[in-house]
């Protein structure tokens, strides 16, 4: 199946979803002994491999990180491709006041806020949604 495009299709179709727990991005050397399906995301930068998985479990292993995120996900499945997406609900967001790091997967993009802001990020989120950006 192949993912939407229509930018006002994605806003009206995103609905956001809050995923529970609270989540980490540590840069380590290398899976810092980690299970796979332990790991939300990966990249690897020059610096070295940024890993988001779950506060709690970072802390077991003792990984350090600056930043503890809420994980959104907006479930429509946009296409790696489709334009403006990020945009708009970046720059809602912003206007908001809420910082947000994106990762867009294969089916969807993923939006990590400060734990604080995740309510007030939602009602920005349905609201764009509602209004069709």
């Amino acid at each position: 199946m192949t993912g939407e495009k229509s930018l006002s299709a994605l806003l009206q179709g995103m609905s956001p979803y809050l995923n529970e727990g609270e989540y980490v991005f540590c840069s380590v050397a290398d899976f810092s002994g980690l299970a796979p399906d332990e790991i939300i995301g990966s990249f690897r930068e020059q610096e070295g491999l940024t890993l988001i998985v779950e506060r709690s479990r970072a802390e077991a292993l003792g990984l350090k990180y600056d930043f503890v995120a809420a994980w959104i996900t907006l479930t429509i499945h946009s296409a790696l491709d489709a334009v403006g997406l990020t945009a708009a609900f970046s720059a809602a967001l912003g206007n908001a006041g809420i910082s947000c790091n994106v990762i867009a997967a294969y089916y969807h993009d993923h939006v990590f806020v400060g734990v604080a802001d995740a309510q007030k990020a939602m009602s920005v989120l349905e609201g764009l949604s509602r209004s069709g950006g």
